[in-house]
């Protein structure tokens, strides 16, 4: 029986798509070579997505809805949407790796049937679509992008954790390879969103994500300049901001941090790896942004080194207790926190750690397991220096500020006063 929509990649990437779709009543296979057969009652572990494991409840409605997890690449012979949302993660030579993307290219291929639409969610480089991923697919399918089936790029803009702005009400950017191409997304994107935005083509929409993703980066890390100026020269930022912000135009309002994870890296189009080739010059701004807030958690460890000293205690054989080290507040994704980053450093000065973080039951890091406060106000009293790296909701900021020897807010999320702010 032909399928509406298969999805393919990983859960954290492909169940938001998946999960709009069956609640939009369309059939949808998630095709993820890793995958565990999932039980609709849920009697086997939930598949995780962007916003954490589902509920029992969310899967045997998305099952009541003809959803189904397979890594038998033959059900992808059957579908008539079929979506690449492969992660490609920077490489040690800050690269995007699109091996995953040409994996999900390949098993499709294989079984591309005629009139079907191919759409790419992946971050990727203006030209991946047309100059990556088609040749891929025609090459394995015999078939003829723009003529025998249709190519787009759509990419993501989920925003994991935000209760606001879900997959139905956030617009969606298409880019087709032909106008043809881009009526058949956007036929197939109008049935699960409220917008559906029509770029000029693939390179447009591709050229899209790589601007909303490197504008966040430099934004934050003009943030994280700001904030080490201000602490040297005894300026609270975080007033500062909510000065500005009062500003009704040419002004938006970015936050400091210990540094900047999650799934969308800044991205650089000097490095087309799958070319072998660059522009010949880098992009500046993106460059410096990532110097700057890849510095921060090393500025954030000086912090708590100093902090102790002034209160005349050393690094060597503090107690620190970490709070929140998912990349992002009430979600337990921790693609890129800087959590890791600041606890080994701490460990290297000769801290003793422990952390608290009600989406996380268990982190290592140097490959030691790190301990878990069991009881968080105890804890926080306990240890000589607390350090705020993600604001949960769960966290009662005031009460904890009150147990705390010391407490370094690297969220600015206690009230004015209560600790100290990055």
């Amino acid at each position: 029986m032909p399928t509406d929509l298969a999805v393919i990649g990983p859960g954290h990437l492909a169940l938001p798509l998946a999960q709009a779709a069956t609640t939009a009543g369309i059939t949808t296979l998630c095709y993820d070579p890793e995958a565990r057969a999932y039980d609709p009652e849920g009697r086997t572990a939930a598949p995780t997505g962007a916003d954490g494991p589902l509920t029992a409840t969310e899967l045997r409605r998305m099952h009541s809805a003809g959803f189904r997890v397979t890594a038998d690449p033959a059900a992808l012979g059957r579908v008539r949407t079929a979506v690449i949302c492969a992660p490609t993660p920077l490489g040690e030579d800050r690269a995007l790796d699109l091996s995953a993307v040409a994996d999900a290219a390949r098993a499709l291929a294989a079984r591309l049937r005629p009139h079907t639409t191919v759409i790419l969610e992946s971050a990727a480089y203006p030209g991946t679509t047309e100059e990556f991923l088609r040749p891929l697919l025609e090459a394995g399918s015999g078939l003829t992008a723009g003529r025998d089936f249709h190519l787009a790029c759509s990419p993501t803009r989920h925003d994991p954790g935000n209760r606001v702005h879900r997959f139905g009400n956030t617009p969606k950017v298409i880019g087709g390879l032909t106008p043809a191409c881009t009526e058949a997304a956007a036929t197939f994107y109008g049935r699960l969103t409220d917008k559906v935005v029509r770029a000029r083509g693939t390179r447009e929409a591709e050229t899209a994500k790589l601007l909303e993703t490197n504008y966040r980066h430099v934004n934050i890390a003009l943030m994280n300049e700001m904030a080490v100026l201000c602490h040297d020269i005894g300026v609270d930022l975080w007033d500062v901001i909510r000065c500005a912000e009062t500003k009704p135009f040419g002004f938006q309002a970015f936050r400091p941090g210990p540094g900047v994870g999650g799934h969308a890296a800044p991205i650089d189009p000097n490095y087309f790896s799958y070319k072998g080739r660059s522009l010949g010059y880098p992009l500046r701004m993106v460059e410096l942004a990532q110097e700057v807030n890849t510095r921060m958690p090393r500025y954030v460890t000086h912090r708590c080194a100093a902090l102790l000293n002034e209160h005349g205690k050393s690094a060597r054989g503090a107690r620190v207790l970490l709070l929140g080290v998912t990349y992002k507040p009430d979600v337990a994704d921790r693609t890129g926190s800087p959590a890791p980053d600041i606890a080994a450093r701490l460990l290297q000065l000769g801290a003793h750690l422990t952390y608290h973080d009600p989406y996380v039951p268990q982190w290592q890091v140097l490959d030691r397991p790190v301990p878990r406060a069991d009881s968080l106000p105890e804890a926080t009293q306990a240890a000589d220096l607390t350090v705020l790296l993600q604001h949960h909701r769960v966290y009662d900021l005031q009460g904890l500020a009150v147990k705390a020897q010391l407490l370094l807010d690297c969220r600015g999320a206690t009230p004015t006063g209560a600790a100290y702010r990055l």
